[in-house]
């Protein structure tokens, strides 16, 4: 009796978690500029434009990881040491003071992008150089740089092709790395990089099509060079202007058709296909699944945990005392009957939370004894795992 009942309240909750599962549990961004030398000022700003949106919109700067080739804010050329600005106007310091730099120099290499990427860092490199995400993580991945038909130069010295992307992106899925990935590039014939591209959950996106080039938007004359390419501009325009707040509901479906091919002097392109449902669902993502950091869950510190839990045990004995008193009404009344009861789950925002489920009807009479023993038993298994949730999230920051 006591088996069954647990097989029962188990199988129960896993149909009442399955939609909470779907959904994802944390965002990251990969944000790289691949280029260094003093003219390609803009592919910086490109990144660091990037890299201010999506802290805005609230991605911490630990779920972030930025690889920035060279410090245009420290060179000699720049008339305005220790800032980078994308816009001629210089109304926004990209640089400022809250800039966290994960690679940067001769650290941004082909070797250490996929190495990143795929989790092959040797052991002793810190965690703020490493991409943390899991099969519950929405991964956001920005590339800027110079580039051709399917490869991306890294500093003038390597390149990365569009079949190594593609299988660094493979080994991502395989290793439950992410759970719904976005691909932006910027670059010339950019739309080449993504062409290799076949593990499932990839929304990918790029700047211009094959034998098109990627232009830069506009130059600053007091700095002497261009500060921004074209695509990149009219998309942070969109993110910046229209995407006012982490809660925007405008999808990637209005980004990308926000694309004006007059404006970007270029085809920008998109690719549906490895996405599960193609164009027709991928459309539907809002653009803060990725470019923002709106999770289904709540954490709490350490100082509240205990407080929680004394709630959530206090509300589960409720519950259960609701349950015996419903039991007993309902026995008196009728014997083998197959109304419905609530299972308790512990919902995906962190709160009690009710999920209809159907009785099974007993095969023989049900005592009200047995009905309690059975909920009793359920109310262990949730006490149970408030718990272990408990510990874990305490030793997991210790």
């Amino acid at each position: 009796m006591i088996l069954s009942a647990v097989l029962l309240v188990l199988l129960l909750a896993i149909d009442g978690l399955q939609v909470a599962w779907a959904e994802h549990t944390s965002n990251w961004a990969v944000l790289v500029s691949t280029s260094r030398f003093w003219f390609n000022y803009r592919h910086l700003a490109n990144v660091l434009s990037v890299y201010r949106t999506v802290k805005r919109l609230g991605i911490p700067d630990s779920q972030i990881i930025l690889m920035l080739p060279d410090d245009m804010a420290c060179n000699p050329r720049n008339a305005f040491p220790g800032t980078v600005y994308s816009n001629a106007d210089r109304a926004v310091d990209l640089y400022g003071e809250n800039i966290e730099v994960d690679y940067r120099g001769y650290e941004v290499t082909v070797e250490n992008f996929i190495r990143l990427l795929t989790d092959r860092l040797d052991k002793d490199v810190p965690r703020s150089k490493r991409l943390g995400s899991d099969s519950g993580s929405n991964v956001l991945v920005y590339m800027t740089g110079h580039g051709g038909d399917r490869f991306l130069k890294f500093q003038d010295s390597e390149e990365i092709g569009a079949w190594d992307l593609a299988d660094a992106f493979g080994q991502m899925w395989e290793k439950k790395r992410y759970h719904e990935l976005l691909f932006m590039i910027d670059t010339c014939q950019a739309n080449t990089m993504y062409t290799h591209l076949y593990s499932s959950n990839i929304i990918a996106t790029g700047s211009s099509a094959l034998d098109q080039s990627s232009y830069s938007h506009h130059a600053d004359n007091d700095i002497g060079v261009a500060v921004i390419d074209r695509w990149t501009y009219y998309v942070l325009e969109f993110l910046e202007t229209q995407v006012t707040t982490p809660n925007s509901k405008l999808t990637l479906g209005d980004l990308f058709d926000s694309y004006d091919e007059t404006k970007i002097h270029s085809q920008p392109g998109v690719r549906w296909d490895l996405f599960p449902g193609g164009e027709r669902e991928g459309r539907l993502r809002t653009v803060v699944d990725f470019f923002g950091n709106i999770q289904n869950v709540e954490v709490e510190g350490n100082s509240t945990e205990s407080g929680s839990l004394v709630k959530d045990l206090a509300e589960i004995a409720k519950l259960v005392d609701r349950w015996r008193r419903r039991d007993q009404e309902h026995l008196s009344t009728t014997q083998n009957n197959t109304n419905s009861s609530p299972l308790v789950l512990l919902g995906n925002e962190g709160r009690l939370t009710y999920a209809p489920q159907k009785r099974i009807a007993a095969a023989t009479k049900m005592t009200s004894e047995d009905c309690w023993s059975k909920r009793l038993v359920g109310a262990l298994i949730l006490t149970g795992g408030v718990a272990v949730w408990v510990a874990g999230s305490i030793f997991g920051q210790s």
